[in-house]
């Protein structure tokens, strides 16, 4: 019981920081000091570097040779295209539109479970399922951003897919968080995943003006490394630990409220009816989706 006390307030602070970091990676994108995949490769070597690091002190395992595989497709889906989606789909979209396109994790989960564990779908959240991506649809094609660089149907489809590729992953490493410690799981996991961002990202960083960055655009570059990505790629793994999948991907249903909140403290984003209506259909759609499920359930 107090293992999942704690699992449920890593989950809550992984939203709080997944949050603000919507406004702080778009101002760092749409001020062009970092182009998307630049960033990318910065915020994952970063990273990366820290797991390394941190392992000095943290049990030692030795990796299965036939686990490898599994790793690197974790690290493809958890890393690579889950970051370049969601930042490149940041560069077109808003902090609002993008967190509440990211509700949809649920729902995505639960499609892809009955896909991959022909788990049984229920009337009831077949019902949630269309409120939900009828949000993110009426989100996408009627919603409009008041910046003349934002491409809004764009941006939302590659935040859907990053969501996507992030429900995949919260099904795929289930197993591989109950067989290696998440720390040795962390390191391994970014190790590849440099590897797969490298060719995408190289260029825009080394094209980088260092010298033009404010105080405000290093913080909110090392925020999105140290909080948004070192401590919440540790905390989604215990709390998968304690956690089903679906439990841990049902707390992104509070990313809005975080990254909508700062996102209009901050002047960066602002609210309207159609993003209001959207986000009750897919609040509604992930509601029915949950309901009368095992969500509370524990391994």
């Amino acid at each position: 019981m107090k293992n999942n006390r704690f699992a449920l307030f890593a989950l809550l602070l992984v939203q709080l920081f997944y949050g603000v970091t919507f406004t702080f990676a778009n101002d760092v994108i749409d001020g062009g000091f970092m182009q998307s995949s630049g960033f990318i490769l910065f915020r994952v070597s970063l990273a990366g570097i820290l797991f390394w690091i941190f392992s000095i002190w943290t049990p030692k395992e030795k990796i299965d040779r036939k686990d490898y595989p599994k790793f690197m497709v974790a690290a493809f889906f958890g890393v690579a295209l889950n970051m370049l989606a969601f930042f490149k789909g940041l560069q077109y979209t808003t902090p609002i539109n993008g967190s509440v396109i990211m509700v949809t994790t649920p729902i995505i989960v639960l499609v892809l479970s009955a896909i991959i564990f022909r788990e049984k779908i229920t009337k009831l959240k077949v019902l949630g399922i269309f409120a939900g991506l009828s949000g993110a649809l009426i989100l996408s094609v009627y919603n409009r951003s008041t910046s003349t660089g934002d491409q809004i149907l764009l941006g939302n489809f590659l935040v859907l897919v990053n969501a996507a590729s992030y429900s995949y992953y919260l099904i795929l490493i289930k197993k591989l968080t109950n067989k290696y410690h998440p720390y040795t799981f962390i390191k391994w996991l970014f190790l590849f995943g440099i590897l797969f961002v490298l060719p995408f990202g190289y260029n825009e960083l080394v094209a980088v003006n260092w010298s033009s960055f404010t105080p405000y655009i290093w913080f909110s570059a090392l925020f999105v490394v140290v909080f948004a990505t070192f401590a919440t790629y540790l905390l989604n793994p215990i709390a998968l630990r304690n956690l089903s999948a679906t439990t841990v991907s049902t707390f992104v249903y509070i990313q809005p409220i975080f990254a909508g909140g700062f996102a209009i403290m901050m002047g960066s984003d602002n609210l309207n009816a159609v993003k209001v209506l959207a986000a009750i259909l897919i609040f509604l759609g992930v509601y029915l989706v949950s309901k009368n499920s095992n969500l509370p359930t524990t391994k």
